[in-house]
């Protein structure tokens, strides 16, 4: 099953990165040519106060939040380490070109969940891959089958391998064991999911920026105190980017095949760009128009992968003089750990669990409304569909907490990449919709149909 996974997985990835090439050709590079409009429309925004969203939906802030709480998770921490390990330094650097053309891709594909979205029976929007392959697309059977993968993933990526992180993090710096760490983070997910996105949206507001911000500052003071060692580490990310010989100093060969093939794979996993999931929160946002709301995806692509990844990534490289990533013979979470633990000693590494812990958290509120909104959609809308989901959810987490994994990555793994593929076929079909010459068309222009 793994390879089969890998195969699949490798196959989809090719296709994102093609559909994001496709995409930034496109709009003519929106993602640097319109940088004055998508800094006024995100950052811009943050020195003011966010309107009060309208009983309908969250304000686009909020949103933002939301969808990063799904993405900013244990891929930042662990999914850079496996990508150093298995791809070596290289690998970095096509995080880094995934993440350029991931830009574009969630900005069209958010533009186009906001743009066919629909006004449920409680006022509230509802919008994602789903509705734009549906009402744009004229493809129902497709998005029925991108909806039965979404709640689907949700509940393997999206809960038992985030809390599965938490529990083994927490048992390794704390000594708590799994039971208690999943008991606890199902009645954090129970109290928050059943108040719907409101109070989702409301939690991941302030979990999100403290977290990051929190995380961003413990590495700043890693790299601060190992100043010395980052032009090497740029060095060698950008080096063995496109090498072809071995590496200096007893570490394995990483080729060019290998240091894309995980940058690549690892950069999608983090930012999500063009799975799909994302949209359906930017989708319930009080927003301008469907170009206002959609920049905020190129926002969050930039901090989760150019920012907090290459943040992690110079951490792993610097600590123990750039030994520690390829011969301490730990991988993931616990490679993180291990290079704050060299300075910060046990603190560093609860540092670690306790980003984990949260970030993991909010995750899981992300994936469970992505997963509800898939079976509200497969069901008309009708509200038990949507809490019975949301209880299969919050009983899957101790289960998660308590198990052994790794059939569930595998298969969580095909699951994230055919949930991809009828998105990809939406994005390219819909794109006329997306380009413009005008980065600041006015509402009316690009209104929801």
């Amino acid at each position: 099953m793994e390879a089969a996974s890998f195969s699949l997985s490798w196959f989809v990835m090719l296709l994102l990165l093609g559909c994001g090439i496709r995409l930034t050709l496109h709009t003519g590079f929106f993602q640097l040519r319109g940088l004055p409009f998508i800094l006024r429309n995100t950052v811009g925004t943050l020195l003011s106060r966010d309107p009060v969203p309208d009983k309908k939906g969250i304000s686009p802030f909020q949103a933002m939040t939301t969808a990063l709480a799904g993405t900013m998770g244990v891929g930042n921490i662990a999914g850079v380490a496996t990508a150093l390990v298995a791809g070596g330094p290289g690998a970095i650097f096509w995080m880094w070109v995934s993440a350029f053309f991931g830009m574009a891709t969630k900005y069209a594909e958010i533009l186009l969940a906001v743009r066919f979205r629909v006004t449920g029976e409680d006022g509230s929007y509802r919008g994602g891959p789903m509705y734009y392959i549906q009402r744009g697309l004229r493809a129902p059977g497709l998005a029925a089958v991108f909806s039965v993968l979404c709640a689907l993933c949700a509940l393997g990526i999206g809960n038992m391998a985030q809390v599965n992180a938490v529990s083994t993090a927490m048992d390794t710096a704390f000594g708590v064991p799994a039971w208690a760490s999943g008991s606890a983070v199902a009645a954090l997910v129970c109290l928050v999911v059943f108040g719907g996105v409101r109070r989702i949206a409301r939690v991941t507001e302030l979990v999100i920026p403290m977290v990051s911000i929190l995380y961003l500052f413990g590495a700043g003071a890693f790299l601060w105190l190992h100043r010395e060692g980052l032009a090497d580490a740029f060095g060698l990310i950008l080096r063995e980017a496109f090498a072809l010989r071995p590496m200096v100093g007893g570490a394995a060969g990483f080729g060019i095949t290998r240091a894309m093939r995980y940058g690549l794979s690892r950069g999608v996993f983090t930012n999500e760009a063009g799975l799909g999931s994302a949209p359906i929160a930017h989708a319930a946002a009080d927003c301008k128009s469907p170009r206002h709301q959609a920049v905020w995806g190129i926002f969050e692509v930039f901090l989760d992968t150019i920012v907090v990844c290459t943040i992690t990534a110079l951490v792993l490289l610097c600590a123990h003089g750039g030994r520690l990533w390829w011969n301490s013979g730990l991988d993931g979470a616990a490679l993180t750990a291990a290079a704050f633990q060299s300075v910060f000693g046990m603190a560093g590494a609860r540092f670690i669990a306790v980003s984990i812990f949260f970030f993991a958290v909010a995750a899981m509120l992300g994936w469970c409304y992505y997963g509800e909104c898939a079976v509200g959609y497969l069901t008309g809308g009708a509200r038990c569909a949507r809490d019975l989901y949301r209880l299969l959810f919050v009983l899957c987490i101790l289960p998660g907490a308590m198990g052994d994994l790794t059939v569930v990555w595998a298969v969580s793994d095909s699951l994230n990449a055919l949930m991809a593929l009828p998105n990809i076929v939406a994005l390219f079909a819909l794109r006329g919709l997306v380009g413009t010459k005008d980065p600041g068309r006015s509402m009316a222009e690009t209104a929801p149909v």
